[in-house]
């Protein structure tokens, strides 16, 4: 009986350090929104956003492209060259690799 009040007497004492341990506790570790899974949603967050800025630098670069061959069949033709390797049929094809 001694042990159980003096174990009392101590939460009695130190109630509101205990209330505000198990308070933290609860906040940081515990609840679903906790501070470490706000901080994984953070960070997901910032590697969607860098995502869509890269595909969205590789939309307009394909969009320009788009435009430059349908507007100029110098530029077609310059892409089947060097992407494609295709060559007029007198011409030969000499590739440097580095």
């Amino acid at each position: 009986m001694s042990k159980l009040m003096t174990v009392w007497s101590y939460i009695r004492q130190h109630k509101y350090l205990i209330t505000i341990v198990g308070f933290l506790v609860i906040i940081v570790f515990l609840d679903e929104n906790s501070l470490i899974q706000r901080a994984k949603h953070r960070q997901e967050i910032n590697a969607l956003t860098t995502e869509i800025e890269k595909y969205r630098k590789q939309f307009e670069q394909d969009t320009e492209t788009l435009k430059e061959l349908t507007e100029n069949p110098e530029a077609l033709e310059k892409i089947a060259r060097e992407k494609y390797l295709m060559k007029k049929p007198n011409e030969d094809i000499f590739i440097f690799e580095e």
